[in-house]
Parts: structure tokens; C-alpha cells; sequence
């Protein structure tokens, strides 16, 4: 008798990773295809000169979730990952002069913000803090670990909860407005206006429940050692050892829909390969647009609004005279233009905000000699195209931004730049989008993909699916459809193909409720 055919999750992104994790723990057979030439999905590197540093996510946040997804792989994250937990959660500028640190100590943030802005907005610091620990642990149980929200689902758990809390989450109003609660100092409400873009988002047009991110920040930023890559690179080792075969730079064009639902896929080179179930962890908006057959468009529907891209660029340079942190951020001095620009008028801002991530103070080492591995990061609208024009017009105005609040960085010939047409073509149907659906409107966060999509057989996982982007998110979405493929696999008896991991059989059997434990 042939094996029965292996769940087949198209991408090793780290939703599917953590979704092999999840089914190869209880004995499902998983094949993960990946177009790339290895894992990670957005967690990636680039090499400058003779030195790689990550090009994507930089740090680790609610790492709760990798120490589940490892335990139940019977597994410690611990031992396959060295963490660093920040004390400093970053260090902003801004083009007045002004400074401030946070940190993960709550009174050390207030202290800092006492000194930076007075009493009152340290109070208001206080008060917000103490606010977003209550959405973050309503929020949490009630939505982030549902595999199918529905408004109508939401709002009964948050009834269940208490009726305070359908107020307290305040999806009714934006972030911006909600932050004019807490902070009168205009950099204060800029400053924790950011965390919208964490979402891609835009916090004047974003629900308040976003702010929820600042609290997540507190409750604790990782450091890898090694960078976010060794997070990708542990994934796959467990999954491996329990038996999780990879194949890379090997392309799925198409999902391969039968009388069942979808019961396998074909590859670029011809090769068709069947499955009990197909965990898609890549943009649903692919699976939306027909980029894997028009017969399974009905499984995902395009966003209305996509989230932002980037404008990135790696470099190795010297640090004179001034004191970044390993995260610091460098404000422009109009915000809501900024966002006009970057939503409404689609166009690169011309005066932006600028991430810097120094990857050599992280805590595990010493610079290599006086240069250092920098990663810029500044906001860009996913319009799939920016010309040669508009980038060099991006690098100007984001060394501007820089000097005008006071560092002027040396940066040299073998700098790696990406652009939003770079990132739609390694994420395709996105336009360069980075995290899914823009978080716009009260309903938006129940706009995104659920696990089950909408045609038996397939599944989301990803940072475009529910529950929204980030690294811990997408994990959380691999756990998702995991837990919903075993529910589906134990519950139905669905007619399949039998297939090997690396091939095909003609023959079919039916599957009985518990097949594989």
C-alpha cells in the first residue's frame, strides 16, 4: 500500500515553517515546496562587502509563541536560539533636538519621558501603558488565537469577557485620535503613532486597538545572535528532525482543484504532486488574483488596501560622533504629510521618518574594525514599480532627515538598496505590500485570510493571513492552520490521492478520521 500523501505547504516563509512544526509534531507527513533557495520567507540577510546582516525583521518579539511552537515539538527554543532581552527598546530623534529613550523597564520609560516632555505627559505615559496591557490581554485570547474571526464571533468572546471590553479595545476610533488622550507633546504622539506602521498601516487612519503594539514592545524585544536568520534556520532544523522535507527553488504555479476541494499542486517544471491538504503561505492576494489557477480565486479575496512597502538599504560604514542604539528612529517633522503622501498620493514621502537598525550593538560582539553593519529602512507606498528616479530622490531625502537631526552618515559604493519593485517581485500579487491588508478601518482586522479558506483542502499561513504581520504573527497563522488541518483531517473522511512526498500514484483511498496518529 502506498504512504498517504503529505500535507503540502507552499513556502517556507515562517508561517510554514511553523505549520510544519505543528503537523509534523503529530505525525503528518508535510512537504514543503519553496521557490526561494532557502527558508524565511522575509527573514532574510544581505551581504555587503564581506558581511551578511539581516534585510528584513530585526528582532523578536512575543516569543511566548516560539516557546510553545518548540515545546510542543518537544523541543526548547533556548537551546537552538541565543536571546539577548533589550533593555533599551530604542532611542528617537527628532529635528528639534530632542531625544528620548524607552525602555523595558516601565518606571525607567516614565522617568525618561518625565525628563523629556514633564510630568504630566509621564503621567499620561503611565496611563497608556497601563491601558495597552488591558487591550493586549483582551485581545489576545479572544482574537489572536481564533482561526476563523468573524464580527460576530469577536463581539460574542468580547461579550463573554465584558461588556467593558467592546469599549475598551476602541476599534471605534483611530490611533491617532485615541493617543490625544495621553500625550499634549506633538513628538510623544508621534512617536507612538510608529507602532501603526508596524501594521504598514497608517495611524491616522488605523483603530486605536493597534496601539496594542507598544505594549507587546514592553512585554519584552529579543535579540538573536547570529541575527532574525538563526530564528529561521532553528525552524527548520526542528522541522527536519521530525521529518519535514524541503524542496527548494522549486516554484508551485498552480493548486489543483478536484471534486474533494484542492487535492495537490503542479510545479513550474511540470511535476504534479498530491496532497491531503495545501497550506499556502504565501499572499493570499496570489491565490485571489489567479496566479494559481482561476478555478481557486474564490479562495481569497483581493485587499482593498494594500500595506506599505519600503525602501531598505544595507550598508557597512563608519559611526562617528553620534550615539545610535541598536534600534533608532529619526522623525520627520510633518507626520500626517508623510502618510497623505504615502497613501493617498502613492508617492515615496519626500520627507520621511528613517528606521536604523546598527546590527554590531546588539550585545554579542564588537564592531569588526571601525565600520559597522547599518540597515535603513524608510516607509514607501506597494506600488509594485519605483523608478531609478524616485529611489535616488529616497536616498537624498532620507540622508536629510539624518542630518537635520544631527548624524550625517558615510555611507559607500556596495550599499544593497531594495526597493518596493524588488519586493514585489520576490512576494508576487502584493505590488511590494509587506504586511498583507492595510490595517484601515474598524473591521479591517477581520479582513484578512483565515486559516480555512474559502475551498475545502486549502490553507492560509502568512503575514497577509490572520492574524496579521509581523514574525510571532505568522508563526501563530502556521499554528492556526495547523490546528485546522488536524481538526479537518480527524473529523472528515475526504477521498484522496495516495501519493509519495516526491512523486505521484494514480490510485485513491479513502481516508479514514484519524489517519496518521
Amino acid at each position: 500500500m502506498s504512504p498517504p500523501p503529505p500535507v503540502i505547504i507552499v513556502g517556507a516563509g515562517i508561517g510554514g515553517l511553523s505549520s510544519a512544526i505543528s503537523l509534523a509534531s503529530r505525525g503528518i507527513p508535510v512537504l514543503v515546496l519553496e521557490r526561494a533557495s532557502q527558508s524565511g520567507g522575509k527573514i532574510r540577510q544581505e551581504q555587503v562587502l564581506d558581511r551578511h546582516m539581516d534585510a528584513g525583521p530585526t528582532v523578536l518579539t512575543m516569543r511566548w509563541v516560539f516557546d510553545e511552537l518548540f515545546e510542543n515539538a518537544q523541543q526548547s527554543f533556548d537551546s537552538h536560539v541565543r536571546l539577548l532581552r533589550a533593555s533599551r527598546l530604542a532611542r528617537h530623534f527628532w529635528q528639534d533636538g530632542g531625544r528620548l529613550d524607552l525602555f523595558s523597564d516601565l518606571q525607567e520609560s516614565i522617568d525618561a519621558v518625565g525628563t523629556f516632555a514633564g510630568s504630566k505627559e509621564a503621567e499620561g505615559y503611565r496611563r497608556f501603558a497601563d491601558h495597552t496591557a488591558k487591550v493586549y490581554t483582551t485581545v489576545r485570547d479572544v482574537f489572536l488565537q481564533s482561526d476563523r474571526p468573524s464580527l460576530a464571533s469577536t463581539l460574542a468572546a468580547l461579550r463573554r469577557v465584558g461588556l467593558s471590553a467592546l469599549w475598551q479595545v476602541e476599534g471605534h476610533r483611530t490611533l491617532w485620535n485615541a493617543l490625544g488622550d495621553y500625550f499634549h507633546d506633538p513628538r510623544l504622539r508621534q512617536l507612538f503613532a510608529r507602532y501603526a506602521t508596524y501594521a504598514g498601516s497608517s495611524p491616522f487612519l488605523s483603530p486605536a486597538t493597534l496601539n496594542v503594539i507598544a505594549h507587546v514592545e514592553r512585554e519584552g524585544v529579543w535579540l538573536p545572535e547570529g541575527g532574525m536568520r538563526s530564528v529561521a534556520d532553528a525552524c527548520e532544523r526542528v522541522a527536519r528532525g521530525l521529518g519535514v522535507v524541503f524542496r527548494y527553488d522549486t516554484e508551485v504555479e498552480k493548486l489543483v482543484l478536484g471534486t474533494g476541494g484542492v487535492e495537490g499542486v503542479r510545479t513550474a517544471d511540470g511535476e504534479t504532486i498530491a496532497s491531503a491538504a495545501v497550506v499556502f503561505n504565501g499572499d493570499p492576494s496570489a491565490v485571489a488574483s489567479g496566479l494559481l489557477g482561476v478555478r481557486v480565486r474564490k479562495a481569497a479575496s483581493l485587499p482593498k488596501h494594500r500595506s506599505l512597502s519600503a525602501v531598505t538599504t544595507c550598508a557597512v560604514a563608519p559611526v562617528r560622533g553620534f550615539d545610535l542604539d541598536y534600534h533608532t528612529v529619526f522623525f520627520s517633522d510633518d507626520y500626517e504629510r508623510e502618510f497623505i503622501e504615502l497613501f493617498h498620493q502613492m508617492a515615496v514621502p519626500s520627507r520621511p521618518t528613517v528606521y536604523v537598525c546598527a546590527q554590531d550593538r546588539a550585545g554579542f560582539g564588537k564592531p569588526e574594525g571601525p565600520d559597522e553593519r547599518l540597515f535603513f529602512l524608510i516607509n514607501a507606498p506597494a506600488t509594485g514599480d519605483t523608478s531609478a528616479t524616485e529611489i535616488s530622490s529616497c536616498q537624498t531625502s532620507m540622508l536629510e532627515t539624518l542630518s537635520q537631526c544631527g548624524w550625517e552618515p558615510e555611507l559607500r559604493e556596495g550599499s544593497v538598496v531594495t526597493t518596493p519593485g524588488d519586493f514585489a517581485t520576490r512576494f508576487p500579487a502584493t505590488g511590494g505590500s509587506l504586511y498583507g491588508p492595510a490595517s484601515h478601518g474598524m473591521l479591517s482586522p477581520l479582513s484578512r485570510a483565515p486559516a480555512r479558506s474559502k475551498i475545502p483542502g486549502l490553507y492560509f499561513a502568512g503575514g497577509g493571513a490572520h492574524p496579521g504581520a509581523g514574525v510571532p504573527m505568522a508563526a501563530t497563522s502556521g499554528v492556526l492552520a495547523a490546528r485546522a488541518i488536524l481538526h479537518d483531517l480527524a473529523s472528515t473522511r475526504r477521498s484522496v490521492p495516495m501519493a509519495t512526498a516526491g512523486g505521484t500514484s494514480t490510485s485513491s483511498a479513502t481516508t479514514a478520521p484519524t489517519p496518521w496518529w
